[in-house]
C-alpha cells in the first residue's frame, strides 16, 4: 500500500508531505540553545523537493525550497545515512556518529507514519549508502551492491561486485541502476527489469562522482582526477560529451543533471559550482558530427551567438590551432559561482576528529550536494557542524549572457 510521509497535529489530523508542502507542524526543534546537533550526512530525495539529514541525535527532513523543517526525530543517538523514498513515509537509516542508533552494518527501513522500524537488513561490513524506489532497496557496501525487493520480508534479487567504492556511489532511475564496475573507472549499468548488465569504461582512474538524468537517458561521471566530466548515452553507452571543470585536480563533491537534461552542475573542493550545457538527447540514428556548444539549437535561453565561443570555448581562437594541447579546445562551463564548504571540511583523504570511522574508512561530512528545483534554480547543501543550504539562480543579463548568482542561504540547523 502506498503511503505519504505523514505527521499528526495536536488535533490528530494527518498531514501529508505531498498534499501540504508548506504546513506548520508541531515537531521538536532541530537545535537547542546550548549545543546544537552535528549533521553527519545529507541527501536529496528523487526530485530534490525535500532533503533528509542524519544527525548525531537522530534525523530530520526539510522542504527544499524554501528551506523549512518538516519532521524531526530525536533518538538521542546517531544516524549516519538517511535516504528518502520520494515524498513518502519510508526512509532508510544507518547508524553513525559517536553513539550510533543502529549498527553501521545494518539497514533499517523506518516507517515514519508508525514511527518504527519495519524492515531490517544485516551485512558483514559497513553500509555506505542506500537507494530506494517503490519496488527496490539498493544497499551499497565497500565492494558490492545488493538489490532487494521492497517487500516484507525483503527478498534478495541480485548482488554485484564492485571495485573499491568508499563513497558508496550508486545512481537509480526508474529503469536503470548505475554503480562502479569491478575495475577502476568502469561503470556497471543494470537494467532493472531484465537484469542485463553493460560495462562502460568511463575513466582510467577510480570514480568519484556520477549521476543519471531524471529520465535515465544520460549518465555523467567524474574520476578522482576531478578535471573532466564525461557524459554517456545509456541507450548505446556512447560518450556524447566531455566537459572540463578545470586544469588542476580536484575532489568532485557532486554531479547533477538538470530536470530537462539540458544542463549539468558540478561542485568540488575548490568551493566552486560550475554549470555546463549538455548536447541534445541522442536520436535513434547515429550522429554524423560531434557535438559542441556552438551547435546547440536556438532557444530563448541560449542562442547560437550566446556564450559558446566566449565562455564554453574558453580559449577563443586558440582552440582552433591544431598543435596546441587539448585543454585549449575542451568545453568549459558557461558560468560558475562560489559556494560555502564550511570550516569543518578537510581536503584530501583526512577525516574529521569528531566523526568516527565508518568501518575502516575515514568519514567526512557530505559537502556541495546539488539538487535542481527547476531549470533556473539550483540548491547546494552540506553536512557538518556548519550545515548550510544555498540557493542559486540562472538568469540572463542585459546582453543576453547567462550567469548564475546566489540569492539565498541559511544554516538549516538553526545556527
Amino acid at each position: 500500500m502506498e503511503m505519504r510521509l505523514t505527521s499528526h497535529d495536536d488535533d490528530g489530523a494527518a498531514r501529508s508531505y505531498g498534499a501540504y508542502p508548506h504546513f506548520n507542524m508541531n515537531t521538536r526543534p532541530v537545535i537547542d540553545d546550548s549545543a546544537g546537533p552535528i549533521s553527519l550526512s545529507a541527501a536529496f530525495n528523487h526530485d530534490a523537493s525535500c532533503f533528509s539529514v542524519g544527525l548525531d541525535t537522530g534525523f530530520c527532513v526539510f522542504n527544499s525550497d524554501p528551506c523549512e523543517l518538516r519532521v524531526s526525530r530525536d533518538f538521542n543517538a546517531g544516524i549516519g545515512v538517511t535516504e528518502m523514498l520520494g515524498r513518502y513515509n519510508f526512509l532508510a537509516l544507518v547508524g553513525g556518529g559517536r553513539k550510533p542508533k543502529y549498527s553501521q552494518n545494518k539497514v533499517v527501513i523506518w516507517d515514519d507514519a508508525k514511527q518504527k522500524a519495519v524492515i531490517t537488513l544485516d551485512f558483514s561490513t559497513a553500509v555506505l549508502r542506500v537507494r530506494l524506489s517503490k519496488s527496490r532497496i539498493i544497499v551499497i557496501l565497500q565492494n558490492s551492491v545488493h538489490v532487494y525487493a521492497f517487500s516484507s520480508p525483503p527478498s534478495k534479487l541480485s548482488v554485484f561486485e564492485t571495485a573499491d567504492n568508499p563513497l558508496g556511489l550508486c545512481c537509480l532511475s526508474s529503469k536503470l541502476l548505475a554503480f562502479p564496475g569491478r575495475s577502476n573507472g568502469q561503470v556497471q549499468l543494470v537494467e532493472m527489469d531484465s537484469g542485463n548488465v553493460t560495462i562502460i569504461p568511463a575513466h582510467s582512474t577510480p570514480l568519484r562522482a556520477m549521476d543519471l538524468s531524471p529520465d535515465g537517458q544520460l549518465l555523467a561521471t567524474a574520476s578522482e582526477q576531478g578535471t573532466l566530466v564525461r557524459v554517456f548515452s545509456t541507450s548505446n553507452c556512447v560518450r556524447i560529451a566531455e566537459l572540463r571543470r578545470g586544469v588542476d585536480p580536484a575532489f568532485i563533491f557532486s554531479i547533477s543533471i538538470s530536470p530537462s537534461s539540458t544542463m549539468l552542475a558540478v561542485t568540488s573542493d575548490k568551493s566552486t559550482l560550475h554549470i555546463f550545457d549538455l548536447p541534445p538527447k541522442p536520436s535513434s540514428t547515429a550522429r554524423q558530427t560531434p557535438w559542441s556548444p556552438s551547435s546547440r539549437s536556438a532557444s530563448p535561453a541560449a542562442s547560437p551567438a550566446d556564450d559558446a565561443s566566449a565562455t564554453n570555448q574558453k580559449w577563443g581562437f586558440l582552440s582552433k590551432l591544431p598543435l596546441l594541447p587539448r585543454v585549449f579546445s575542451d568545453i568549459y562551463s558557461f558560468t560558475s559561482a562560489h559556494f560555502e564548504i564550511g570550516d569543518d571540511y578537510q581536503g584530501g583523504n583526512g577525516s574529521l576528529g569528531y566523526l568516527p570511522a565508518l568501518g575502516s574508512l575515514g568519514v567526512r561530512p557530505h559537502k556541495g550536494l546539488i539538487g535542481w528545483v527547476d531549470e533556473q534554480t539550483i540548491l547546494v547543501i552540506g553536512a557538518g557542524r556548519d550545515g548550510r543550504w544555498e540557493r542559486f539562480k540562472i538568469a540572463e543579463d542585459q546582453e543576453g549572457k547567462r550567469g548564475v548568482r546566489r540569492n539565498g542561504w541559511k544554516r538549516y540547523l538553526g545556527g
